[in-house]
């Protein structure tokens, strides 16, 4: 790849390095400037943070609480070249000890799994527009809390100008493209939006019955019947809201199924029960990244998060 690491094969490759270094590797300084442009923005669903600095004391606070971390990097769906820069939608499972105190609260010792979900793009070898969705759901539940409690006892410490993320405190970076048209992209858009439209009938015609399924809160299920619970959830809870898909990857290469990644929103009331119990008539901006393989028989997996913290945050901020 010109312009990045002779040591990375690939651009997956490189993005998986980075993490590697970075969390496991204890480069929490020199490596993130080597592998962040000085003035990265992170966008993740609980908030906006712009520079490397930034980045380095997030992931510096995040080990305080889990010092054993472990980032297993699990699929980089991506598109791009090296003259204009690459996007790679990262999928990573994370294993962790919750053995020090801080945002998470007292330390409990407890084991934690869970999934977070990042797009960055970079070119001539620095990341420079970041991403990122963390089930935090799944961390909560975890740890004997809900994403209510959550929000309800760190409110007072947000900074309402950066947080939590909405388009009100986005700002344009480098990266302004759309992802790619391959079809399976294009396809696994269409289904989305479709299904987000109150088509639900799409699911049992599109998805495998035997289909493997991951969703917010640590949830694993199977069979078309958990998806239609888990998107007829979403968009009952917010029936009048506004989807739109931001960005599309869909690719195909040796030894692996064809798939695609989605990065997308939610924008509008909470005027119906659903995901985020009792209507609270909030104005909510939910940002999801979703991911797909595909078979023979349709779509075989799926992983779909977003961070139910940030969307309790906003819930509570306006309703008390």
């Amino acid at each position: 790849m010109d312009g990045f690491d002779p040591e990375a094969r690939d651009f997956p490759d490189f993005l998986l390095a980075a993490t590697s270094d970075i969390w496991e590797g204890r480069g929490l300084t020199s490596r993130v400037q080597a592998h962040y442009h000085p003035e990265v923005i992170l966008r993740g669903a609980e908030g906006i943070q712009f520079g490397a600095r930034a980045l380095a004391e997030d992931a510096m606070a995040t080990l305080v609480s889990l010092p054993d971390r472990q980032l297993l990097g699990e699929d980089v769906i991506w598109s791009g070249h090296a003259r204009v820069g690459m996007l790679g939608s990262q999928r990573i499972l994370t294993r962790a000890t919750h053995t020090g105190d801080g945002a998470l609260g007292p330390a409990t010792g407890r084991t934690l799994l869970y999934r977070e979900i990042v797009d960055s793009y970079a070119k001539r070898d620095q990341i420079s527009d970041v991403w990122r969705v963390t089930d935090t759901g799944a961390v909560l539940r975890q740890l004997g809390q809900t994403a209510e409690e959550w929000a309800r006892a760190h409110l007072p410490d947000l900074d309402p100008d950066s947080q939590p993320f909405t388009p009100r405190v986005d700002v344009t970076g480098p990266y302004t493209g759309l992802g790619n048209t391959d079809q399976w992209g294009e396809g696994f858009a269409t289904l989305v939006t479709r299904m987000m439209e109150g088509d639900l009938s799409v699911i049992p015609d599109q998805y495998d019955r035997a289909c493997h399924l991951f969703y917010p809160g640590g949830v694993e299920a199977h069979g078309v019947e958990a998806a239609d619970r888990f998107w007829l959830s979403l968009r009952a809870a917010m029936p009048s809201a506004r989807f739109e898909v931001h960005h599309r990857i869909g690719m195909e290469e040796p030894l692996m199924p064809a798939r695609a990644a989605l990065r997308w929103s939610l924008k509008g009331r909470h005027e119906g029960w659903g995901a985020f119990g009792r209507p609270s008539g909030a104005d909510l901006y939910v940002m999801g990244i979703s991911h797909a393989e595909f078979g023979p028989r349709g779509l075989r997996r799926e992983w779909t998060l977003y961070d139910e913290a940030a969307v309790w945050t906003q819930i509570v901020a306006q309703t008390g």
